[in-house]
């Protein structure tokens, strides 16, 4: 080093802003260290660079994989500058401060997303030297700038210029570094927990199945608060309680893939629902018609199929319409005028569809508050296993995004659901939805009488449109829509018989409708409630140890009954 400038060291993956923040560091008087397609980058931008390999006097060796792991890199991040012994130590060595440190990390976890990348590809991309680096920076921070967020440039130029509050965004900056870190390093165990997947599945200690995730492990986590409106979020889920949202897995997956299009932040109570909402609609994403759920407190309170998507809306409204006001309303295609304005009629919290046209969009935004959604895609010829065999999803574009919500699409078949308990996580696989409109296995017909064809349809659909319903749950439907639903009750019959009532309440006969319980019946008295209420066929898992007299009752209507061999709880 020939003069007393101070020195930044960058090296990104991420290269937005990186020419940016080295123009403006140079223009202050810096000296600028930069390694392989950094330096290049730099370089080409008109910014001049001194190689890691000058610094350190050794060349970068193994394609790059050993160049900054040097005491002429770590002992400038890591010498304390009111301790004159580490400062001798520098100064006895020829070796000058490191005094700002702009890295982020090799992309692991988009590089393992990808469903052809092989045990090495993915190894190359495990991060030594970035880690290294940006931890002995914030172990550092009273003395070093440490920054792995682009969009925290502009604040650290702000700050060496002299801006206020300079401790605090130092401890900001170094915190933000752990975290990164940690995340980085959770995807990286995770992946091999998994047996060299990106996605991840429980299962027994020491098993060696590929997803494998062994209980009694530390559970490799990846979530991060998302920058922006709605990661800090007002308050919980009552007023009195604080609430953030974390994400797990990339900016694509799940709630943290939807872009908000129009409306107000969301709320703690807006994720819930919108999470109910899209794993109720997800397993109607195959169909060749486009499907509408309403949802109120995390739980449908209609449901429907119909040629139009107006159609559809006016069918799942009609189940409930009262429970219907301030709902979050799922689509599985874009919405066009016609249902823009059926919809602009309603006092609803949040829509969520794959797309919405210039008309649509002019509708529905005149009202100030509504949250507007728009799917992320999936792209075509993704896969997604169903009874042991791999489904190719082949979709309009629209069905394709509304698919996105099925359970671990877009991460793998297999990623994990947490739910938080009083002092603890509970993890598990995450559901996969009981699909129709695409093959999957065959149901048992337990009863003298199989189901008509009508009925079949009917069935199939009523047992998609349960799955999204709390425990216990009675679901009654015909004609591709909800009937009247029972949702979240102790007893199944009495699941039953709110079902019943909520019909006559909306003025809907139930005469020849197909009933589904998300469980099997223990008593045949649900069997006779949905004879008394006018069902004619009822789909359920089966496995009680009373299921003889459950299908004799059933037999004794006249109805026709199949075992899914599945159950469908959602507590």
């Amino acid at each position: 080093m020939s003069d007393n400038r101070r020195r930044a060291l960058l090296s990104v993956s991420d290269k937005s802003g990186i020419v940016d923040l080295g123009r403006s560091l140079v223009s202050r008087g810096w000296e600028i260290l930069s390694t392989g397609g950094t330096a290049r980058a730099l370089e080409d931008g008109g910014v001049p660079v001194t190689s890691v390999s000058q610094v350190t006097g050794h060349p970068e060796i193994m394609d790059g994989r050993v160049k900054t792991l040097h005491p002429a890199i770590h002992g400038p991040l890591l010498a304390r500058r009111d301790h004159e012994d580490d400062l001798a130590a520098l100064s006895e060595r020829g070796y000058g401060p490191i005094d700002l440190v702009a890295v982020n990390l090799y992309p692991f976890r988009e590089t393992v997303a990808r469903p052809d990348v092989s045990l090495g590809e993915a190894m190359e991309k495990v991060d030594i030297g970035g880690p290294t680096m940006i931890r002995a920076a914030a172990k550092n921070h009273r003395f070093v700038w440490v920054v792995v967020d682009p969009a925290d440039y502009g604040r650290v130029i702000e700050a060496v210029d002299g801006g206020a509050e300079e401790e605090q965004l130092r401890r900001a900056l170094a915190a933000k570094v752990f975290e990164h870190v940690s995340t980085y390093d959770g995807a990286v165990a995770a992946y091999l927990a998994n047996g060299g997947h990106p996605g991840a599945q429980l299962g027994e200690a020491g098993t060696d199945a590929p997803g494998a995730v062994a209980a009694g492990r530390t559970l490799p986590t990846a979530l991060e608060v998302r920058t922006g409106a709605g990661s800090t979020l007002r308050y919980g889920e009552n007023p009195d309680q604080i609430a953030a949202f974390y994400a797990a897995g990339d900016e694509h997956t799940g709630l943290a893939g939807l872009e908000q299009l129009h409306g107000k932040a969301l709320s703690y109570n807006n994720y819930l629902d919108l999470d109910g909402a899209l794993l109720s609609i997800a397993p109607l994403a195959f169909l060749e018609t486009p499907s509408v759920c309403i949802v109120k407190h995390t739980t449908p309170c209609g449901m429907a199929t119909a040629p139009s998507l107006v159609q559809a809306y006016q069918h799942a409204l009609a189940t409930d319409p009262t429970s219907s006001f301030g709902s979050v309303i799922a689509l599985t295609r874009s919405v066009d005028t016609d249902t823009a304005e059926a919809l602009s009629q309603l006092f609803v919290e949040c829509i969520v569809a794959p797309g919405f046209s210039g008309e649509a969009l002019d509708r529905l935004t005149r009202k100030k508050n509504i949250r507007l959604l728009v799917m992320p895609e999936l792209p075509e010829g993704s896969s997604l296993p169903i009874g042991g065999e791999a489904a190719i999803l082949r979709l309009p574009e629209d069905g394709r995004r509304a698919a996105r919500y099925l359970s671990g699409v877009g991460t793998g078949p297999n990623v994990l659901s947490h739910r938080s308990v009083y002092g603890g996580v509970l993890v598990q696989s995450a559901p996969l939805p009981p699909f129709i409109g695409i093959p999957g296995a065959e149901w048992s017909v337990v009863t003298d009488r199989a189901p008509t064809l009508q009925e079949e349809a009917d069935l199939r659909f009523a047992w998609a449109a349960v799955s999204g319903v709390k425990s216990n749950a009675i679901l009654m439907a015909k004609d591709g829509r909800t009937l009247g639903i029972g949702a979240g009750q102790m007893s199944r019959v009495v699941a039953s018989k709110l079902a019943v009532l909520q019909a006559g309440a909306a003025g809907l006969d139930l005469t020849g409708a197909a009933l589904a319980s998300d469980a099997f019946f223990p008593f045949r008295d649900g069997v006779d409630a949905a004879a008394e209420a006018g069902a004619r066929s009822i789909v359920q898992p089966g496995g009680s140890i009373r299921d003889e007299e459950v299908i004799a009752a059933a037999n004794e209507h006249g109805i026709a009954m199949v075992f899914a061999g599945r159950r469908l709880f959602r507590h």
